[in-house]
């Protein structure tokens, strides 16, 4: 599969029933740019609410994987998000005019054709691919549910189910996937199942309005199940009787199975779904033993927390050789201060919201005498005052004329020291706005990262002032750039 990210071609649009209102519902899967991942927006919604697909925003898993964000919700996600994630597409805003992705036949093979017709195109950006380098497992006993994660020799991404529901009908069964292009001929076409008696539940309890015996595998385990007891579960569902019989492997004589193991190869499809909700293509063998949609969404939440602690595993990376945005002698013309309270010596960029500075630590500081002799520790106060000069360049690269200007400190918050700087360290300064500017007031995060690490972090709030008597500065020749910029 390409290393690139992909998205569709051109939209497409599948219409259905929703599985538990028996709605009409249309789905329209768009192109989407390179990092949007999957977002579902409901158009029949005021303000059309987009909900992001994302283990994190799972509110339900009872027959089926639902996400709600801010009251918005939609359900039987996992059909759709397998066919795209099998196939290789990575970006997708898929809309919807009610609240649930058409059952269609039950399997996730309408939407592979779908996609198909629409088409898929590379993209520039590189797929962001999480690679499993250590072993991740999950476990619940109340369901019996176990997941592991496990690196694979050649990177690709492979699954192998278990499932066991203790029925003389269903028994145990397996099935695998050793690489996503087995997807559309192997497991899309495989169907939901039920057994009979669920359906009778899931009907009182006024579900599966949407649910026919052409959308599902209805099996029967219970012996001497009568013509008349079919009939009367026919009635509940609102569907006209149909002269049904069980045979002998306990499936009802709608349909045939497509494999001996389709409902193991439908559980297989699901995890493939609801792993989508991850947010990142997996390198790594999943192996899962009686898997439902719980632990499901349970085991990406825990490849989500894996990938947040390798991502603060690797801290802050930068590339300390581009050009910088100013040079000490443009932060001169910018900041009052001099020798030996002059302590950021780089700007490397600025956005919107964020500024990126950078202070060389060398044995030449005056403090290092005093702090402390024989163990020079750069004082935490000192690295304060150096984030908010980085804070103040931000702030007065706001104005026209900086160097009439001065910012006042008016508070500072949260300040956390993680690990010593010492001589010879370059941190890196990283702070955003945490509000936006308003009469000359700044609130930044901040946070100090020395060799990609945290070092020190703090929130800072200044006052900009314009001065009474403005006198021109040493090193002011010329003055410092006026607008904001971003070395890309």
């Amino acid at each position: 599969m390409s290393d690139k990210q992909r998205t569709l071609k051109q939209t497409v649009s599948i219409t259905g029933v929703g599985l538990h209102t028996g709605e009409p519902v249309t789905l329209t899967l768009n192109p989407a740019p390179e990092g949007h991942g999957y977002k579902f927006q409901r158009m029949d919604l005021d303000g059309a609410p987009v909900i992001e697909a994302d283990a994190d925003l799972v509110v339900s898993t009872d027959r089926g994987t639902t996400l709600g964000k801010n009251g918005a919700k939609v359900n039987t996600t996992e059909h759709v998000l397998a066919a795209l994630y099998a196939l290789g597409v990575d970006n997708c805003l898929l809309q919807l005019t009610g609240p649930e992705v058409p059952i269609m036949d039950g399997s996730a093979l309408p939407f592979v054709l779908a996609i198909e017709e629409a088409g898929i195109v590379e993209q520039k950006a590189d797929k962001d691919w999480y690679v499993l380098k250590e072993p991740i497992w999950f476990e619940t006993q109340e369901r019996g549910t176990e997941m592991l994660g496990v690196p694979t020799p050649g990177g690709e991404f492979r699954l192998t189910v278990m499932v066991d529901y203790n029925s003389p009908v269903l028994g145990t069964q397996h099935a695998s996937m050793y690489h996503t292009g087995e997807f559309k001929t192997e497991i899309a076409p495989c169907r939901t199942f039920v057994f009979l008696r669920e359906l009778e539940q899931l009907a009182r309890a006024g579900l599966i309005k949407g649910g026919d015996l052409d959308n599902a595998i209805v099996m029967e385990d219970r012996e001497g199940t009568s013509k008349e007891q079919l009939q009367a579960l026919a009635k509940l569902l609102g569907k006209e009787y149909r002269d049904v019989e069980i045979r002998r492997n306990g499936v009802l004589n709608t349909t045939d199975l497509k494999f001996f193991n389709e409902p193991a190869r439908h559980k297989l499809m699901d995890i493939v779904g609801d792993l989508a909700l991850v947010g990142r293509p997996i390198k790594g063998h999943i192996l899962a033993a009686r898997p439902g949609h719980f632990g499901n969404t349970s085991f990406a939440k825990r490849i989500k927390e894996a990938m947040r602690q390798e991502k603060k595993a690797a801290g802050f990376q930068y590339d300390l050789s581009r050009e910088p945005l100013y040079d000490i002698n443009a932060i001169a013309r910018m900041l009052p201060h001099r020798y030996p309270f002059l302590l950021i010596d780089k700007i490397m960029e600025i956005t919107d919201d964020t500024i990126i500075g950078v202070k060389n630590v060398t044995m030449n500081e005056p403090f290092f005498q005093g702090h402390f002799p024989g163990n020079p520790v750069m004082p935490g106060v000192i690295q304060i005052e150096a984030m908010a000069q980085v804070g103040g360049v931000f702030a007065l690269s706001q104005v026209p004329d900086p160097e009439h200007y001065t910012t006042y400190f008016l508070k500072i918050d949260g300040v956390r020291f993680k690990r010593k700087v010492i001589p010879g360290d370059t941190v890196v300064f990283r702070l955003q706005l945490i509000t936006p500017i308003r009469r000359g007031i700044v609130h930044m995060k901040g946070v100090a990262y020395v060799n990609g690490q945290p070092a020190m972090e703090a929130e800072l709030m200044a006052q900009i002032a314009r001065d009474k008597a403005p006198e021109p500065r040493t090193n002011a020749d010329t003055p410092a750039p006026k607008t904001s910029a971003v070395n890309a």
